[in-house]
């Protein structure tokens, strides 16, 4: 029995896949999630009758037939080249659902958005008995790309305030296995050739037009500056491609960009590259990527992994469909009405347009001539030009625009957002050194201030990074700490590895708020004084019983320690006073212990608790007192209770907390 999956039977009907999959549970009770889902032929029939009851019902009639052409002469039809599938429709005078009939009987599925092919046009050709034609795409305004449908104000009306808004993307892996490559063929231009030795020099951003919708593509030259922007705060990615070569298989480098993006916790799409190349073992790569915690969707997993080209091209429209279909299921939106803000993504000193950055707007609409405030610079924006090179007036949410018109060069990583004035930008740099001083250093992690790092209501966990001097400490001691985990208290080890403690080590480890842990290794002198700078952790051990037992006392006091009620006295109230603009005073004798000042009291009438709080005064005779012991009389005021009666008993005690162990 064949089967489709979920995505497949959405663009079939021209459905969203949340509405397929509703549509499943109430249908066939089938509960899912996962657009990837694989879903049985007669079930997805049931779901077509659902959405189309008349064309599902003639297509149970006779399932194999394509439609008769029509009897008429053979008219030339003109479409844009890309053209959707509707726009076929309304050139015809048809439905949407009965060219999307046509090209399912000629066994192409594409819904009413999809853009049409050379096959779908020869089968749309037959079946309608005309021809078609593609023309050149008629010019296209300056916009801003990757941002549809986004418009200025006018007349006083504005866009939806939440809107979908396209993915951002980082594409990583290890350095010889295609990044640049699969970048270049995605939009089609000529990077590599102008990139010393293949190797990325520079971070930019790109926008890649889509039939589903745009993608943006942050050019990232490794994890390095990835985590770089995460040590300043800046969680730019949405996904991840990260690509492995199916000729060479996962790698040191690609194990430890893996543990950079679940760091970052960004979802992961796969791409199993130079599959034409002699030599090419794609499932060998799908197993070691199991090993290590990436399952194939296809072996019941839920990481998307595709197979490509980036020389050729091929899967490389699969692998865009896949990165869109994660997005849709992330549900990605933006405000472009909000205040605009976002990320610098690279900067630098042009010689001919002065201080220039790149960056991504996040939220908002950032137009030509806002007053923009970064954390070390700012300026008015003379200019702005897409990923294009094109001038645009405007940039939406997700949008890539290099601006002009800065003060200084920002730093990558950099959040801006848009002054009200110049001079609200002027006093806001002023008062950045001062800033500066006093938040260094940003980010701080170490075994003694993770307790007060809590925030309430979560699970602590301990973030770790392990460095060993062989492969093989490094599994028995990872080992020996996730076992130390309890339901309370969690460990994570965000990446562990054999060899020195490098400065990507310390970068992860600032962004991630984790211990740096060393056995038998040392940091080399940039680490050390980037560790320094940051105020991360280094730990260095020899001896492999400290590490865990360092550890477990860090957890002892990441648990929530028990609260403790301790008694510290009794007194019996003789007398009540009745003092203006105090109120009542009760006149007690302390009949053991004592009575501090700090202490909380509890008021027992005949056995029974009438109030439970705090101390306002507490006075031996007319003097204040910290402290009335046993024997001695005293008067006592309570915060927030009056109401004493002759005899009641006032129970002294204190709340102490008592650290819980591991045990």
């Amino acid at each position: 029995m064949s089967k489709l999956r979920v995505y497949e039977i959405a663009r079939m009907l021209g459905k969203s896949n949340k509405d397929v999959m509703k549509m499943l549970e109430e249908i066939a009770n089938i509960k899912t999630n996962n657009p990837l889902t694989a879903i049985n032929d007669d079930v997805a029939r049931m779901v077509e009758k659902a959405v189309r009851p008349d064309e599902a019902q003639g297509k149970e009639d006779s399932p194999a037939e394509p439609p008769e052409p029509r009897p008429s002469k053979k008219k030339k039809i003109e479409l844009e080249e890309g053209a959707a599938v509707r726009s076929a429709a309304e050139k015809l005078g048809v439905s949407n659902a009965e060219v999307v009939k046509a090209l399912m009987s000629g066994g192409v599925m594409l819904a009413a958005g999809s853009a049409l092919n050379d096959k779908a046009v020869a089968i749309l050709s037959r079946a309608f008995g005309v021809e078609f034609a593609f023309v050149p795409k008629a010019a296209v305004q300056p916009g801003v790309k990757g941002h549809k449908g986004h418009k200025p104000k006018a007349g006083g009306e504005k866009p939806p305030l939440l809107a979908p808004r396209p993915p951002i993307v980082t594409v990583m892996g290890h350095v010889d296995h295609g990044k640049t490559t699969l970048l270049d063929t995605i939009r089609h231009t000529n990077v590599t050739a102008r990139e010393a030795g293949g190797i990325t020099q520079h971070i930019g951003a790109y926008t890649v037009e889509r039939s589903g919708g745009a993608i943006v593509f942050l050019d990232t030259p490794g994890h390095e500056a990835f985590t770089a922007m995460r040590a300043r705060g800046a969680e730019v990615t949405d996904i991840v491609i990260l690509v492995v070569a199916a000729d060479d298989g996962v790698m040191p480098q690609t194990r430890e960009a893996i543990d950079h993006v679940r760091a970052a916790k960004a979802p992961i799409v796969v791409a199993v590259n130079k599959v034409d190349k002699p030599g090419a073992q794609p499932e060998r790569v799908r197993r070691q990527l199991a090993d290590i915690g990436l399952v194939p969707e296809e072996w019941g997993g839920d990481v998307i992994m595709v197979d490509i080209s980036a020389k050729s091209g091929e899967g490389i429209d699969k692998l865009l469909e896949m990165v869109l279909l994660v997005a849709e299921m992330q549900e990605l939106t933006g405000n472009a009405n909000a205040s605009p803000s976002g990320v610098v993504i690279e900067a630098e000193l042009d010689k001919g347009k002065g201080p220039v950055a790149t960056v991504i707007v996040r939220d908002g609409t950032l137009r030509r001539g806002d007053i923009i405030l970064f954390g070390t610079s700012w300026g008015k924006v003379r200019a702005m030009l897409d990923t294009t090179g094109n001038n645009v007036s405007e940039a939406g949410p997700s949008s890539a625009v290099e601006i002009l018109g800065l003060s200084d060069v920002p730093k990558p990583g950099e959040t801006f957002k848009v002054a009200p004035s110049e001079r609200a930008a002027r006093d806001a740099m002023s008062a950045v050194p001062l800033k500066q001083t006093r938040d260094a250093p940003v980010r701080k992690a170490s075994l003694e201030d993770l307790y007060s790092k809590m925030q309430a209501g979560q699970k602590p966990e301990l973030n770790l990074l392990v460095k060993c001097d062989v492969q093989g400490s490094v599994e028995a001691l990872c080992s020996s700490l996730e076992k130390i985990a309890t339901d309370e208290v969690g460990v994570s080890i965000i990446h562990r590895g054999a060899g020195r403690i490098a400065e990507s080590d310390v970068t992860l480890a600032s962004a991630s708020g984790a211990v740096i842990l060393g056995f038998n290794v040392r940091p080399d002198a940039n680490a050390k004084k980037i560790a320094e700078a940051e105020g991360i952790e280094i730990r260095l051990y020899n001896i492999i019983y400290d590490v865990i037992n360092d550890v477990r006392s860090a957890m002892e006091g990441l648990l929530a320690p028990n609260l403790k009620e301790r008694s510290v006295g009794e007194a019996e109230v003789r007398e009540i006073f009745r003092v203006p603009k105090v109120g009542n005073i009760a006149g007690c004798h302390v009949t053991q212990g004592a009575v501090r000042r700090d202490s909380k009291v509890r008021v027992v009438r005949d056995g029974v608790v009438k109030w439970d709080g705090g101390v306002a005064t507490l006075k031996h005779f007319k003097d204040e007192a910290r402290e009335v012991k046993a024997g001695f009389d005293c008067g006592i005021a309570l915060a927030g209770f009056q109401d004493f009666e002759t005899g009641d008993v006032l129970e002294a005690y204190e709340v102490v907390e008592e650290k819980r162990t591991l045990g």
